[in-house]
């Protein structure tokens, strides 16, 4: 499977799957998410049954074990869930700024190089575009204008 994505210039390119999410990466986020949300009902519980401890000591450990154990049965896939959504949206932040910083270095590039301008010129008018073709024939004949004007080929 592949993802497709659109770089600043209007290209779309094809990204392939197989930079999905590695299973271990994943499974020891869920893990410390889950040690973090039992740990935090745990604390939670004890403050509640800190007075009634002290006559009842039993009691009240068995009252946190049986949180404890609740706490992972219901908290495990609610962990797992959470971690794979933070996974996926991390390495999709982490492609978009990557695309970003390589469109970037390629603009700085062509702002230098006028050959490599002329090259990304052609190449965004002939990308396709979700617009009328009003819109398009506008935007072509501005671009053409433009580069007319900046070359200083007023002979039309």
């Amino acid at each position: 499977m592949n993802t497709a994505t659109k770089t600043m210039m209007g290209q779309t390119t094809l990204l392939p799957a197989a930079t999905q999410t590695p299973v271990a990466l994943t499974q020891f986020v869920a893990t410390v998410l889950l040690a973090a949300g039992v740990s935090a009902l745990l604390v939670l519980t004890d403050r509640l049954l800190d007075g009634w401890a002290e006559s009842h000591l039993v009691a009240a450990w068995l009252a946190l074990w049986a949180v404890a154990v609740l706490a992972i049965v219901l908290l495990r896939g609610l962990t797992r869930v959470l971690a794979q959504n933070l996974m996926t949206h991390l390495d999709a932040w982490s492609a978009q700024l990557a695309r970003r910083r390589a469109d970037q270095r390629l603009w700085d590039m062509a702002q230098k190089d006028p050959r490599l301008m002329r090259d990304l010129e052609v190449a965004m008018d002939r990308a396709p575009e979700e617009r009328s073709p009003l819109q398009r024939f506008e935007n072509r004949m501005n671009r053409r204008a433009a580069r007319l004007v900046r070359d200083r080929l007023y002979y039309i």
